[in-house]
């Protein structure tokens, strides 16, 4: 079942710094590391639900190139992504998300 995606803004700028990062090593890697999260991103909407509950109602999800993890939930027909962290940040960046 297809729902809503939303992406805060938090989660928004988390991608903006990787796709920065990424682009200031090789030239289209940030790009092809954006295809990667959007391509989650369909996952995600078409099977929420697959993706593993790792804090309260918060879910993960990974891509398959890069070490990053998408922290989100599902509110309803909604589903909203709270964080996309690099996997080696404390894991009290993305719990301190959970409760915003």
């Amino acid at each position: 079942m297809i729902k809503s995606l939303t992406v805060r803004p938090e989660a928004e700028e988390d991608i903006r710094e990787a796709y920065e990062w990424y682009e200031s090593k090789r030239c289209d890697l940030g790009h092809e590391f954006v295809e990667e999260i959007e391509l989650l991103f369909q996952q995600i909407e078409e099977r929420p639900n697959m993706f593993p509950k790792v804090y309260g109602n918060l879910r993960r999800g990974f891509p398959h190139r890069f070490p990053y993890a998408v922290y989100f939930l599902v509110e309803g027909a909604t589903i909203v992504i709270k964080g996309v962290f690099h996997q080696r940040r404390n894991p009290a960046e993305w719990l301190k998300r959970y409760y915003t």
